[in-house]
This record gives C-alpha cells, structure tokens and sequence, in this order.
C-alpha cells in the first residue's frame, strides 16, 4: 500500500487517522505537511514496527534536528527495511549528521538519502561520510544539494568514494565547491572503485579551469550517464575541453545538461559532432546559452545525421530567431528518434512555427512534446498548430504558455483537441487572456475529455 499525500495541514484526527494507514503502507510520502518533531515520534514507531516500510519521503516539512533523532531511533531498529530516505528542506544542520551517520553504519538496506535544501555545512557532511564509510553502509545515492558545502568538503569525500563502490548517484550543485575542489574531487573519482553513474555539480562555481580533469572523468568512467555542470562559466573554451571525454570511446553519456554556461555559437561545431556520432547521448540541455540562429543550423545538421540518437533537446532562450526555423523543420522531417524538443523564450514568432510544423506534419517526426512559450506567436499560427494536433498522434504534450494567442486562437486549439485522432493529454496556456466564453468552452471539454489537462 502507498500513502501519498502533499500540502495538507495535519490535524490530531487526521494524523491518527493516517498513522492507522502507515502500519501496512509501503511507501510514505508526507511532502509539505507542516509536520514538526512530534510527528516524527510517530513516524520513528511506524518505521521500527512496519517491516514492509521501503521509502519515506518528508521534504518540506520544519521537522528539524530534534525531529531527525526521534526518527533516527526508529531506523536504527534491526526490524527497519527502509531503503529511501527523503529530508529535503526539513531544517536541519550538522547537529543531524551524527544519528543520521549511525544509521548509515548501521543499516544495510538504506540506498538513497537525499538531505538537500538543509544547512548541514561541511563539519555536518564530513560526520555523515565516516558512516557512509562503514562496511555496513550500502548507499547508491546521495543529494546534497545546497547544503552550504565549501571546497574542504572534498577531504572527506574522496576517502568515502574510493572506498564506497556502491555509490551509483552524488549530487553536490548549489554550493561553493569552486575549480581547486571540483579537480580533487573527478581525480579522486578517476581513482574509486565507484561505477558513478550521475553526477550534479551546477552552480558550483566552475570555469574552464576543471573542465580537463572533469573531461578525464568521463573517458576513464563508462559507467557515467548523466552529467549535469549547468549554470557554470565554463564558456566554449571549457565546452571544448569536455568535449575531448565526451568524445572518447569509453564514454557513454546518456545525459549532459549545459544550461547557463556561457556558450556561444562557437561551441556549436563540438556540440554537433558529439550529436551526430555519440549514439548514447539521448537528451541535452543547452538552455540560456547564446548559441544564435548560426548555433542552431549547426546543431539540426547533426540531427540529420543517422547516427544520432538524441531524443530530448532543450534550447530554450538560445537567442533563435524565424531565421533558424527552416532548419530545425527539414531536421524533424528526417530525425526519428527525437521526442522532446523544448524551444520556448525565441523570438521563433508564427513565421518560424509555420515551418517548424512543416517538419512536425513528416512521417517520420515522432515528436512527443513540443515546447513553444513566450515565442512571439499570435492566434495566426494556431489553424497550423491545431492541424499538428489534430494529425500528429504521437504528440501528447503541448506548452504554448506566455504568447498572445486570445480568444480566436484558444478556439482553434480546442477545435483540435475534441478531434477523436488528437491525442494531446496536456495543453499548457500559462498567462494566455481569453474570455469568460472560452473559459466555459475550456472547462466543458475538460468535462467531455478527461484525459485532457489544460493547465493555465
């Protein structure tokens, strides 16, 4: 049995009523429930007494330090299976890195702990890494998310990650690692015995300067997927350093963000090569980069090749104009193996979409969900989207949120989704105007389709 509940305040009633339901659940979820230490007294009883309890998951809630030792004493009982512990933004410190590393030393069955979002510091992190380096410690995932980490940290990381070949999963964005730190740390990865699979270091303060020795990284583990140093000034010269590992045959990236790094089109020759001959690589963020309409002609030439295997592009803010659109449009008429394509804040304008869909209406275009928000687009293109709608059955998801559409393009769009071949499930018009009688028109196809979500 799962219990799942989010936002809800917990009244004494209600919490009793829930803590009946606990004893049998398999998995608890109790995001943004106000809940406080004295819950967690509960909850450490259900966690000691349920031996069928395999994932717990309380983000958001003010359970604080004292909360985390009343449910510390719950995992550390021997009839405890819980293997996913989530405490994301729960108010802790450092003070909750000492009964949460005896658990660590203690039970076998946690594998993933995920404590972002709380002011651990490096003193706390340093005290959970000597239980993560028991024998007994199992862990494949640790997030460590804004835990105000600074570049020490990596002293008591390197230690634990050569000695853990468990560890699958490490997440450490949103502190302030900086290049000395983030260096040590891929030289001691290149040397563990771990097969990391992901590692998420965005804004941690990295430039070009680690960019050869995260590139070393990622020839000397094929075992990494998924890399992600979004909202790092690593800049084209740092791009084409990685780009070096992500070339080599031991690499076998599956995911690689970008986001925010400083790219220009001049990064666009290295980033098409990689698309076109690294048939692992299926999915790409290069979201606010300055990569340009010239950028992304590059980049559709290597969708076209065969080779390519990529099937999520994220290319949102990228500086594209109508200019790029041909481009993009002749690349989805050959491609067949992208299904996300995330092209929203371009000034793309109904010129650009009308081509665009010229690409999407191929047989061979399976797109799946297509992302068009804040591009300047106006009613005049929604007849050729709703036609896309109407006639493209693999498209379930469409995002055309933050454009000028009124009242004469929201029409067309529902005359689409009452179509019976429309299989879009979810339509997203986010700060779109229209009027009441649309609203209506919306809320009755709603009612007449529930499969439909329009979210607005």
């Amino acid at each position: 049995m799962e219990l799942d509940i989010q936002c809800e305040e917990m009244s004494p009633p209600r919490w009793a009523e829930l803590l009946a339901m606990m004893k049998s659940c398999k998995t608890i979820r109790l995001d943004d429930c106000n809940l406080s230490s004295s819950n967690c007294e509960d909850l450490s009883s259900i966690i000691s007494t349920n031996p069928s309890l395999t994932e717990l998951k309380l983000n958001n809630n003010e359970l604080g330090d004292a909360g985390i030792e009343h449910l510390c004493k719950g995992l550390l009982m021997p009839s405890c299976s819980l293997q996913k512990l989530w405490l994301q933004n729960c108010n802790l410190t450092s003070a909750s890195c000492a009964p949460l590393g005896s658990v660590l030393s203690t039970q076998p069955s946690l594998t993933e702990l995920h404590v972002g979002d709380n002011k651990l510091g490096t003193a706390g992190v340093k005290v959970l890494c000597q239980g993560i380096m028991n024998p007994n410690c199992k862990l494949q995932k640790l997030q460590l998310e804004y835990c105000e980490l600074t570049a020490d940290v990596v002293e008591a990381l390197n230690p634990t990650l050569q000695s853990k070949p468990t560890l699958k999963e490490l997440s450490l964005s949103n502190n302030t690692l900086g290049d000395t730190a983030v260096k040590q740390l891929c030289q001691g990865l290149v040397e563990a015995s771990c097969n990391l699979e992901l590692l998420h270091l965005e804004n941690c303060g990295i430039t070009s300067t680690s960019c050869r020795e995260i590139s070393a990284l990622l020839s000397a583990k094929p075992s990494l997927l998924d890399l992600s140093v979004g909202d790092n000034k690593i800049g084209d010269s740092g791009l084409a350093l990685l780009c070096q590992g992500l070339m080599h045959p031991n690499c076998r990236i599956q995911k690689l963000w970008l986001w925010d790094c400083d790219l220009t089109s001049a990064s666009c020759k290295e980033l098409s090569r990689l698309i076109s001959t690294k048939e692992t690589l299926a999915e790409i963020s290069l979201i606010d980069n300055n990569l340009r309409d010239s950028g992304m002609e590059m980049l559709c030439q290597a969708l076209k090749d065969p080779k390519s295997k990529l099937q999520e592009l994220w290319i949102r803010e990228c500086g594209l104009t109508t200019a790029c659109c041909k481009a993009v449009s002749s690349a989805l008429s050959v491609n067949k193996h992208l299904k996300v394509l995330h092209m929203g804040e371009n000034k793309l304008g109904d010129a650009g979409v009308e081509l665009i869909c010229e690409g999407l209406l191929h047989p061979n275009c399976n797109i799946q969900s297509l992302w068009l928000g804040n591009c300047d687009l106006t009613a005049g293109c929604c007849a050729t989207l709703a036609t896309i709608m109407a006639t493209k059955q693999c498209l379930t998801e469409l995002d055309l949120s933050y454009n000028s559409l009124e009242d004469e393009g929201i029409r067309k769009l529902c005359e689409a989704l009452r179509s019976p071949s429309c299989n879009v499930q979810q339509l997203i018009l986010y700060d779109i105007y229209w009027s009441s009688e649309v609203d209506d028109e919306l809320r009755a196809l709603e009612e007449s389709k529930p499969e439909v979500k329009i979210i607005s």
